[in-house]
């Protein structure tokens, strides 16, 4: 197998169930290096067997954060990874009835570590960037909808984020629609188990 899939925990030992950091093995020598960076049968034979319909990639400058989005009517699981740079990519659990519902996870992504992260239906998703600028890409289970777009503020304190290198008193670098999500409610209900939409 050409990956390592680590099934993502919380810092009390807790399964986040379907969250994913992968890692592909790299071969390097004096020209350079070669990897492969998605396999179907690899992913399949992990249990991973969404169907990816689109591709997206974005370029943004040090200090920007995007997030934290999800879509309603066609939720996106998301296979990311940074092609130049480095982030702090966040997932938030919304699916109600699960063991971590309204936690979060993060993990550093690095263009030279090459590691990627899959997040299923069911979760919010951003990041922040690290380095002087990155490139993102990810694979995506749905198309991209407009009137399906949905978002929590990124700085929610009942989530409670601990966004990485992010200067005390310093804000973030954000899109008009980013400044004005919601916050999270424990008591709304965003996805089923399964990762669709039942919120309202």
């Amino acid at each position: 197998m050409s990956f390592t899939f680590n099934n993502c925990q919380l810092s009390d030992g807790t399964q986040i169930k379907g969250l994913y950091e992968i890692q592909p093995k790299i071969f390097g020598d004096n020209r350079g290096y070669f990897f492969e960076s998605y396999s179907e049968r690899d992913f399949f034979e992990a249990g991973l067997t969404m169907k990816f319909v689109q591709d997206n990639q974005s370029k943004s400058t040090k200090g920007v954060l995007r997030g934290l989005h999800f879509q309603t009517r066609y939720s996106q699981g998301k296979l990311v990874r940074v092609l130049q740079g480095r982030v702090y990519d966040v997932a938030v659990d919304l699916r109600c009835g699960s063991a971590t519902f309204g936690r979060y996870y993060g993990v550093i992504l690095d263009a030279d570590k090459q590691n990627m992260f899959y997040i299923p239906e069911g979760f919010a998703h951003g990041f922040y960037v690290l380095s002087d600028y990155a490139v993102s890409f990810y694979k995506c289970t749905a198309f991209y909808d407009p009137k399906g777009e949905g978002g929590l503020m990124w700085n929610d304190s009942t989530i409670g984020i601990d966004w990485k290198a992010i200067a005390q008193g310093v804000n973030p670098l954000l899109s008009e629609k980013d400044k004005n999500h919601p916050d999270f409610d424990k008591n709304k209900k965003y996805f089923d188990l399964n990762g669709r939409w039942i919120g309202k």
